[in-house]
C-alpha cells in the first residue's frame, strides 16, 4: 500500500481512501479493520435517530432521505448515516454516487450532497469500486465497519443524525445501538406499511427497542393510499390505518402517514429535492408534518 492512503476491503477488492496526515485506522485479528474510538467526532451531533422496521421494503431509506430533506428546509444541518450494508441506496436517492470519500486529520470526511454542505452522508455504497459489488460479510466484519462508521467519520456540527439501517432486528442493528449508546439524544423512528403482515414484523421491532432501551419517537405509515397526480385524491390500494393502530397499542406517538407518491418515486430515482420542487403534492404535505413533529418531539421525549 503507498504511503498516505488507507485501502477499505470491500468483499474481494478494495477501495482507495484519500486521506490528508491523519492516523491509519488499526487492523484487527483476523484481517477486518478495528474502530478506533473517536468519542470528538461525534461530540458536535446534537441529536440521532435511527430509522427502523422489521420488514423490508417498506422505504426506510425513502423515509430517512425526505426527512434529512425536510429538516435542512427548516433550518437545521443534517448527517445521514447509511448502515445498510447489502443495499446501500441513499446515494442514488440524494444524487450522490460515485463522489470520494477523503479523509483528514480526525478520520473520514463524508460526501456533502448540497453546495450549501447542509446535508452529509457516509455509506458503504461510496467504498465499493464496482456499484454492482455484493457485500459478502458475516457478522464481525459488518460489526467492525459500523463501529468504524461511527468512530471515524468527521461529521463536525449537526443538528441531526440521521441513521438508515437494513431490516429486521440482526447483528447491524445491534452493532448500530451498542456503538451509538454512549451518544445523547438517541432515539428511533419506527416505519410501517398499513398492512397486517408488515405491522406484525414492525411490532417485534418496537420489542427491540424496548429490550435495548431505545426510545422510540413515534410510528410512521408509509405506502398509506395511493395519490393521484392529477387530482390529488388519495385511494387506499393497501389497507389503512395499521400504523395508527400499532402505536396506540405499543403506547408511542404516531408520525403520519406517508402516501404512495409518483412524484416522490420520480424525485427519488433522479436524485432530486422532493420538498422543494414538489409543495403541493400530499406526500410533501405528510413529509413536513413528520419533521415538524420529530422537531418538537425529540426535544422533550430523549431529555
Amino acid at each position: 500500500m503507498s504511503q498516505g492512503r488507507t485501502l477499505v476491503v470491500i468483499g474481494s477488492k478494495a477501495r482507495r481512501v484519500r486521506r490528508g496526515s491523519g492516523r491509519e485506522p488499526r487492523r484487527a485479528a483476523g484481517g477486518g479493520m478495528e474502530a478506533v474510538a473517536e468519542p470528538g467526532n461525534l461530540a458536535g451531533v446534537r441529536n440521532i435517530i435511527l430509522v427502523l422496521s422489521g420488514k423490508g421494503g417498506v422505504g426506510k431509506s425513502t423515509i430517512s432521505t425526505e426527512l434529512a430533506l425536510a429538516l435542512r428546509h427548516q433550518g437545521k444541518k443534517v448527517g445521514i448515516l447509511d448502515v445498510d450494508l447489502c443495499g446501500p441506496s441513499i446515494p442514488h436517492m440524494l444524487r450522490a454516487q460515485g463522489k470520494a470519500v477523503h479523509q483528514c486529520d480526525s478520520g473520514w470526511v463524508p460526501v456533502f450532497v448540497d453546495q450549501e454542505q447542509s446535508i452529509s452522508l457516509m455509506s458503504v455504497g461510496f467504498l465499493l469500486e464496482n456499484p454492482d459489488e455484493a457485500v459478502v460479510w458475516r457478522g464481525p466484519k459488518k460489526h467492525a465497519l459500523i463501529k468504524q462508521f461511527v468512530s471515524d467519520v468527521a461529521w463536525g456540527e449537526l443538528d441531526y443524525l440521521v441513521v438508515d439501517t437494513p431490516p429486521g432486528t440482526s447483528d447491524e442493528h445491534m452493532a448500530t445501538v451498542e456503538a451509538l449508546r454512549p451518544y445523547r439524544p438517541l432515539g428511533a423512528l419506527v416505519v410501517t406499511t398499513p398492512q397486517a403482515v408488515s405491522v406484525g414484523d414492525v411490532r417485534r421491532e418496537l420489542t427491540f427497542c424496548r429490550k435495548t432501551g431505545l426510545q422510540v419517537i413515534g410510528v410512521i405509515e408509509n405506502m398509506s393510499g395511493f395519490a393521484c397526480p392529477h387530482c390529488a385524491e388519495c385511494t387506499n390500494v393497501f389497507s389503512k390505518g395499521g400504523g395508527e393502530e400499532l402505536a396506540q397499542l405499543a403506547g408511542v406517538p404516531f408520525l403520519g402517514s406517508v402516501p404512495l407518491d409518483p412524484q416522490l418515486t420520480r424525485s427519488l430515482e433522479e436524485g432530486g429535492d422532493f420538498i422543494q420542487e414538489f409543495p403541493k403534492s400530499p406526500a410533501y404535505s405528510a413529509l413536513t408534518s413528520i419533521a415538524q413533529k420529530v422537531l418538537h418531539r425529540m426535544p422533550a421525549l430523549l431529555s
